[in-house]
């Protein structure tokens, strides 16, 4: 018996391992895998995750792995790596980013900036900080072979994936977050919606992905060395991060037209790393494999009955702009709080139904930003003369330099993606009316209309605002002349609903919000903002499933 069985042990199940975990929900979560990802995966997480694991309490330990906290994070273009540089976009380091965030306003007003980090580390920390949770069992080596939903409950059965005897598990509610090939989506029968198989030179069909160890790599630069070099030329378009800041590194190549890497082996590998890098480097190889990219697609639906799938399971992303796993992360957040409501009785069935209309037209909003981000890189053409020793080839550096640097601000300064998503429209958010904001990936305007972000400040004694929040509901009573919040405390006794205030008097704070009184869910959503409590009790009611 368990509340929630989780299909999946990546970033999203065990994110939602920690949201229920840590309100004392039982959940199982199984993973076939023998343990978090050996490979690097996906390598950026966004500043709105690192909000989100900063609220859990770990974020300083993700900004501490991955990179030393002096590495470079820019993200450099070149013809080939030994060759010529053709753009750079410089961001901060880790060490840079804990201090420059303090000083940041209007788009980049947050608490965390983004960190460039596998997700083999992330994984491994979210693991560790769910399985210290009592009610978090985290078994990876255990598969998930089949499930019933006879309406109060999902019965399915598990089994050790090198053997033995199958268990059977009750569960009220199953999350599939099992992959892209997830056995939880398919055996529900739903289908994707959007585009796949888009053609591109890069970043379009088959990719090879290959790890590799090459302490040798930044003696062959011929410019300082960054986080993630892109090499643009006719015979090989690839990308590459670094993933310990030292030596190892996560490279992709696409293929061209008529190869067949199935059959690749590791000297194919090391031939086409040389191809990218435009010298011969001695090179360690950790894995390789393919990966095929131009997916922009969502599940048509994220719930049947008691049966829920996020992440992967639930869309796929060309990996352009990083927001695949960060949109699955969010996924749990979302899904986080709405089921340990539902379980713990304090919210009803209902509250449920809001997850696919909030989630969903996220996940599409992501993936077309992804799509744009791809276009952008991967439809750009580069001509032979590229890296030609002559006036055809300067001009022909210099267009591509041109392109490749709005490009580079087009995807890698993206305030607007991880902060300006909204959940307009939603049933359990109450809206005040006013006019959305424009949602354009490069700039952010922050604002406190109910279903969105609530805009960030830092207080004069050096917290960020949002680290005032409760851990669940939090009414902001804001200015020097709030108004009384005695019937949202009421109402929160009568409806069980976990409340907590917090009045900050700055004048300042009051004309962010636009309103002196401002409601935020356990995710850090606004859900209502207002200049009285009156109606306190329906506004309460609305946000947690209650009544339409």
């Amino acid at each position: 018996m368990t509340d929630v069985l989780v299909a999946g042990g990546g970033p999203c199940g065990l994110m939602l391992a920690n949201e229920l975990g840590r309100r004392g929900v039982r959940c199982l979560v199984v993973d076939a895998k023998p343990g978090t990802a050996f490979n690097p995966q996906a390598n950026a997480t966004q500043a709105r995750t690192m909000e989100h694991f900063r609220r859990l309490g770990f974020a300083h330990e993700i900004r501490a792995q991955g990179l030393p906290p002096d590495h470079p994070t820019d993200i450099a273009y070149f013809t080939r790596y030994a060759g010529h540089e053709l753009a750079l976009i410089r961001l901060p380091t880790a060490a840079e980013a804990t201090v420059r965030i303090k000083s940041l306003t209007g788009s980049w007003s947050a608490a965390e900036l983004p960190h460039r980090v596998s997700q083999k580390f992330v994984e491994q920390t979210l693991r560790r900080h769910a399985q210290s949770w009592p009610a978090a069992d985290v078994r990876y080596g255990w598969t998930l072979e089949a499930f019933h939903d006879d309406g109060s409950a999902v019965h399915a059965t598990v089994r050790p994936t090198e053997g033995g005897a199958a268990q059977q598990v009750r569960a009220r509610f199953l999350v599939g977050a099992d992959g892209a090939r997830s056995l939880v989506r398919r055996r529900l029968g739903i289908a994707w919606g959007g585009v796949t198989g888009i053609q591109r030179d890069f970043m379009g069909s088959k990719m090879f992905a290959v790890y590799l160890r090459a302490p040798g790599f930044a003696a062959v630069l011929r410019h300082p060395k960054a986080w993630m070099y892109v090499a643009v030329n006719h015979q090989r378009r690839a990308f590459m991060a670094s993933v310990d800041g030292v030596s190892e590194y996560a490279f992709h190549a696409a293929l061209r037209p008529g190869e067949d890497a199935e059959g690749w082996t590791e000297e194919d590998a090391r031939r086409v790393f040389a191809e990218a890098v435009g010298a011969d480097v001695p090179v360690e190889i950790l894995s390789y494999g393919t990966w095929l990219a131009g997916h922009a697609l969502v599940a048509q639906r994220l719930r049947e009955g008691n049966v829920f799938i996020a992440g992967d399971a639930a869309h796929l992303f060309t990996p352009t702009g990083g927001l695949g796993y960060n949109t699955a992360v969010e996924d749990a957040v979302n899904l986080g709080w709405k089921r340990a409501g539902v379980v713990r009785g304090h919210a009803p069935p209902a509250l449920l139904d809001s997850y696919e209309a909030e989630r969903r037209p996220l996940a599409e909003r992501n993936t077309g930003f992804a799509r744009r981000f791809a276009d952008s890189v991967g439809l750009f053409s580069a001509l032979p003369e590229l890296e030609e020793a002559s006036e055809r080839g300067e001009a022909e550096r210099l267009r591509a330099a041109r392109h490749l640097d709005r490009h580079a601000r087009l995807e890698f300064d993206i305030p607007g993606v991880p902060f300006g998503g909204r959940y307009d429209g939603s049933p359990v958010i109450a809206g005040d009316g006013t006019p959305p904001p424009p949602d354009e990936p490069n700039a952010y305007v922050p604002t406190a209309r109910p279903g969105g972000r609530p805009p960030h400040a830092w207080l004069e004694d050096g917290r960020s605002l949002f680290d005032t929040f409760h851990t669940e509901w939090t009414l902001l009573g804001l200015g020097p002349d709030a108004p009384p919040t005695a019937g949202f405390e009421a109402a929160a006794r009568e409806l069980d609903v976990a409340l907590g205030v917090v009045r900050l008097p700055q004048p300042a704070l009051r004309a962010l919000y636009e309103a002196p009184l401002a409601l935020i869910r356990p995710d850090q959503i606004v859900a209502w903002r207002g200049a009285t409590a009156d109606g306190a009790h329906g506004v309460l009611a609305r946000a947690t499933g209650r009544q339409p």
